[in-house]
């Protein structure tokens, strides 16, 4: 198998070689194809710089005429702020003619008003001056009238003051007599009130102890209902039901935790059950992505081992269309334990390809020149073989089976040994493990320690594909298991999910039914304490009961009294009555005339007083219209003297507006030279501004063309540029390239030569460009392994032969020890125990990996196992044990720690 391994590395060393000869070509050739491009770049960067160069010119042409436009657009600019300035001057000098104009014309109207309005207010001010006075002329006169009624009042006023006097003194002794009446009534009606207080008092008491009584009647009666409402026994009787469907539902409760434990317990045993399915899934499709990794790695020896990798012959096959037959190995079966024998008989004709007609391919096998070609034909059919021939071992082609026919087969050298001189000249023997004997020669095929034969090979690669295929069986087996326990899974989760809802509604049934439980307690315990509570009051109302009826004697009796002195009052308050209405009487007469009197008096008194304001107000008022009369006809005087100057201010008015008219004509003139001026001005500027702007257009086109040459050169230089990386990173020099290149190299010739380069690797891919080391690698991995293999197998032999010697040794230093012991321990037992026995057994026949038991018997018990020993007698027997062991090797000093803990103190001392 190694060489095999070796002559494949070979060939793909070789093919490499050949490979990486076209890659150095490559290389070189694509480094000249970059070589005439950057020439070829070049030459076209030229050019386009003095493209750039001419453009340049024409450009700074164009900004000199750019230049030349702007300076006469500047000399243009001030010209125009010149006349700019004339005109704001002389418009201003317009408008300020206008404004004295407009001035003029508005004092001119100004003055036409005012002389109107003086002549409206002489008129009115001569009419004010007419009313005034005639006012003054009356207010006078009634100023004589109102003296004179003045000295006629005050004397009759003087008469009515002194009977008003008298009056009031005789109403003031009515009055002193009312008051005297008024202290007795107010005395009486103290009295009366109390009285009737008093009475209103017991009559109200009287009606609140009746009202109370009827009340305490009332609220007896409704607690006598209520008393007989109250039915305790009904509440204890509900009670005990809730209280038997409280313990029920508790009961209830229980079986449903069980039933949700087990649905759990159910749960978790699915899913269990679920994970040791996908655990067994997982290691299946571990096992067999072992398999398949196995029975690729088997494939690719035995397609190395069949010779069915590319070589010369394998190029003849599949010229003639053969390449995809199978070969022999492949079709071949062999008996199990045959197959060294059979492989080493065929040889390398098991690596013939199995064909239909092979007879039909010897016309072209002339075609075949060099290299190991092997065709079997494929047909197969019965064939009588002798039963002891190896051709009974196989099946297959009948071809193969004749070529076998003539060996006969052994099962081992003694027999084969045996036989040989009875084989035929044509004959050989063979025994299973390939030793084949003929008549004076002897050949042998063995394998290393890793090797394996191509059938047995074969016959592993259909046992691994049919593995494989029971395995991908057991998958979707498993995989339809893991589906149906999701399945169970769920159902069983969906079951648990059910019990906890029950559980979850009992137990909030149980909560439910304990609240009305504690409820209705509340209600029972809230009905027998009102019932206290009715008896309590019952006996209350019938002690206030009687308390009221006899309060409401003792106020009837009040108020018959009450009632008696309220009929003598009221005869006295009959007299009074008249007494005060005959008081009354006078005192209104008296007062009828005092009123009468005084009224008299105030009103000549107040017709005196208005007489006196009104003389004083007219005085006043005759002042303030001498004053208005002397004013108005002071103003009247002025007016008829601003009247007395006519139109004078007018017509001087007029003669500035016909002025002011003339200087606008003037200014009007030179406003319009100014505008005509700043027009041509502006003209000879859109002119130059015409200029400059297509100036600007044409740099601006150039500088355009300019960007997109400099574009262009910056994308040659970065082409430039890559390629000159590619050839440096090739390893060679752009002037080195081109020195090498002929005078007629030609670029489109250069890339048809890479192309084909490219095509001749590409039909050397894939290519093991490893194959040249792992060549090295691998014969002097062969060396190595040989002289290995050799020092393994002595080192082997020689760990054999100590293994044995120690087992040997072992064995009996062992059963030597346990002698002993068991001596020690069967003398030392009696004598720590005072009889009794014990003694050590094997629990064992193989005294490598045999166990040790103590069997132990104190003096007057029967034990079958020593756990059945007291604690003490447990510790003797350990004692006894370890001195025993002690023996063996005795030290000057044996420490034992806490030996005597368990013991009684006869068996310390023993």
């Amino acid at each position: 198998e190694v060489d095999k391994q070796l002559e494949h590395l070979k060939r793909q060393a070789r093919q490499a070689e050949q490979y990486q000869q076209f890659k150095e070509q490559q290389r070189i050739k694509e480094a000249q194809v970059r070589a005439l491009e950057c020439r070829q770049l070049d030459t076209e960067l030229a050019g386009l710089r003095d493209a750039i160069v001419n453009n340049e010119t024409l450009l700074e042409a164009k900004v000199a005429e750019q230049r030349q436009s702007e300076t006469q657009i500047e000399l243009c600019r001030e010209q125009q702020d010149e006349a700019n300035a004339r005109l704001a001057q002389t418009q201003a000098e317009n408008y300020r003619v206008g404004a004295e104009i407009s001035r003029i014309e508005q004092q001119i109207l100004h003055q036409r008003e005012l002389s109107e309005r003086l002549a409206r207010s002489h008129t009115e001010l001569a009419d004010q001056i007419a009313a005034l006075s005639e006012d003054i002329e009356q207010d006078g006169a009634r100023r004589e009238t109102l003296a004179q009624d003045i000295a006629d009042i005050e004397p009759r006023l003087s008469m009515l003051s002194g009977d008003d006097g008298e009056r009031q003194k005789a109403l003031a002794d009515i009055e002193v007599a009312l008051a005297q009446w008024q202290l007795r009534w107010d005395e009486h009606s103290r009295l009366r009130g109390e009285t009737t207080r008093a009475a209103e008092v017991e009559r109200t008491k009287i009606e609140y102890l009746d009202r109370q009584a009827f009340d305490a009647e009332r609220r007896r009666e409704a607690l006598s209902v209520e008393r007989a409402a109250l039915d305790v026994t009904v509440l204890a009787e509900a009670l005990e039901r809730m209280s038997a469907d409280h313990d029920m539902q508790r009961a209830g409760l229980d079986t449903l935790g069980d039933t949700l434990d087990e649905r759990k317990q159910t749960v978790q045993a699915t899913q269990e059950q679920q994970r040791g399915l996908q655990n067994a899934l997982a290691q299946l499709r571990n096992d067999g992505e072992t398999a398949r990794g196995r029975l690729a790695s088997l494939e690719t020896l035995q397609h190395a081992a069949l010779g069915q990798e590319q070589g010369a012959a394998q190029r003849w096959l599949a010229a003639q269309g053969l390449d995809h037959t199978q070969r022999l190995g492949e079709v071949l079966q062999v008996e199990a334990g045959w197959e060294t024998a059979v492989e080493t008989v065929l040889g390398q004709l098991i690596e013939a390809a199995v064909v239909d007609t092979s007879a039909q391919l010897l016309p072209v096998v002339a075609d075949f020149a060099e290299g190991h070609l092997a065709l079997v034909d494929a047909r197969t059919g019965d064939f009588e073989v002798a039963a002891d021939s190896l051709a009974s071992k196989v099946q297959g082609p009948v071809a193969a089976r004749r070529w076998l026919a003539s060996i006969l087969v052994a099962e081992g050298l003694d027999e084969a040994q045996s036989r040989l001189p009875t084989l035929a000249v044509h004959e050989a023997i063979i025994t299973r493990q390939g030793e084949w004997i003929g008549s004076g020669w002897l050949r042998l095929l063995r394998s290393g320690a890793s090797g394996q034969g191509t059938l047995l090979r074969e016959r592993e690669i259909h046992d691994l594909r049919a593995q494989i295929e029971r395995q991908a069986e057991q998958e979707a087996e498993l995989g339809e298991q893991i589906t149906q326990c999701r399945h169970a899974v769920g159902e069983a989760e969906q079951q648990r999910e059910d019990a906890q809802r029950a559980l979850y509604l009992a137990h909030r049934s149980v909560a439910e039914l304990a609240g009305q439980m504690q409820s209705q307690q509340g209600k029972l315990e809230s009905a027998q304490a009102r019932l206290e509570r009715i008896d309590a009051e019952l006996g209350q109302l019938e002690q206030d009961t009687l308390g009221a009826q006899e309060r409401a004697r003792d106020a009837r009796q009040a108020l018959e009294l009450a009632l008696a002195r309220m009929a003598e009052l009221e005869d006295q308050r009959v007299a009074f009555e008249q007494e005060r209405r005959e008081l009354s009487d006078k005192r209104d007469l008296a007062r009828t005339g005092a009123r009468e009197a005084r009224d008299a008096a105030h009103d000549l008194a107040l017709k005196l007083q208005g007489a006196r304001t009104e003389v004083a107000a007219l005085e006043q008022s005759l002042l303030r219209m001498h004053a208005q009369r002397d004013a108005l006809q002071q103003r009247h005087t002025e007016v008829a003297a601003q009247l007395a100057q006519g139109d004078a201010p007018i017509k001087a008015l007029e003669t500035e507006r016909q002025t002011s008219l003339d200087q606008r004509v003037v200014a009007e003139r030179e406003l319009a030279a100014a505008r005509s001026g700043i027009e041509g001005v502006m003209a000879e500027l859109r002119r130059y501004e015409g200029l400059r702007q297509s100036s600007d257009q044409h740099a601006l086109a150039l500088r355009e063309e300019i960007s997109r040459k400099r574009v262009n050169e910056e994308g040659f230089k970065l082409r430039i540029e890559s390629l000159l990386e590619a050839i440096t990173g090739a390893g060679l020099e752009l002037a080195q390239v081109l020195d090498e290149l002929p005078g007629d190299a030609e670029i489109n010739g250069w890339r048809q030569a890479v192309a084909d380069l490219e095509t001749r690797i590409r039909r050397l891919e894939p290519v093991n460009l490893a194959a040249i080391s792992e060549y090295g690698q691998a014969q002097q991995r062969k060396e190595y392994l040989d002289a290995q293999n050799t020092d393994l197998v002595t080192a082997l032999e020689t760990l054999e032969a100590a293994i044995r010697k120690i087992d040997r040794e072992t064995r009996g230093r062992f059963k030597d020890t346990f002698d002993r012991v068991n001596t020690g321990i069967q003398a030392l037992y009696p004598r720590l125990f005072g009889g009794g026995h014990a003694y050590l057994e094997l629990t064992g026949e193989d005294l490598l990996d045999t166990g040790v038991a103590i069997m132990a018997r104190p003096p007057g018990k029967r034990v079958s196992n020593i756990s059945l020993l007291s604690g003490g007698e447990k510790a003797m027997t350990a004692v006894a044990l370890v001195f025993s062991i002690f023996q063996l090797n005795p030290a000057p000093f044996c420490m034992l720690d806490e030996v005597d803990a368990p013991l009684d103190e006869a068996n310390v001392n023993r």
